[in-house]
């Protein structure tokens, strides 16, 4: 029902090399198809996709992993709770209309 990313990390079904070798006709130019994607957190949340941005640490995830652990735990207590006292009616109706807007 909700949808979060890291604020560093992509969302794509298809590498931009890939989309470059298919848009392009060269693999070379996946910069390019990167930026034309739109698929970092940032491009996401402004089109709708996702509905909130997890910060990271300085320099990224990986450079403290028990920050990053400790925002998503954040993060999924606030959002069960408010899913969770939510009517199940509701739910479905608002699941529905998401993904329809998506």
């Amino acid at each position: 029902d909700r949808v979060y990313m890291l604020e560093n990390a992509i969302y794509s079904i298809l590498s931009p090399e890939g989309f470059a070798s298919i848009l392009y006709k060269d693999a070379s130019k996946a910069e390019q198809a990167a930026n034309d994607m739109k698929l970092t957190a940032q491009d996401l949340y402004q089109f709708g996709i996702i509905d909130g941005i997890i910060a990271e640490p300085e320099g990224g995830a990986h450079n403290d992993y028990q920050q990053v652990a400790k925002s998503v735990e954040e993060v999924l207590e606030k959002e069960l709770k408010l899913l969770m006292d939510m009517p199940i009616d509701q739910l479905l109706t608002n699941r529905y209309q998401k993904f329809r807007r998506i």
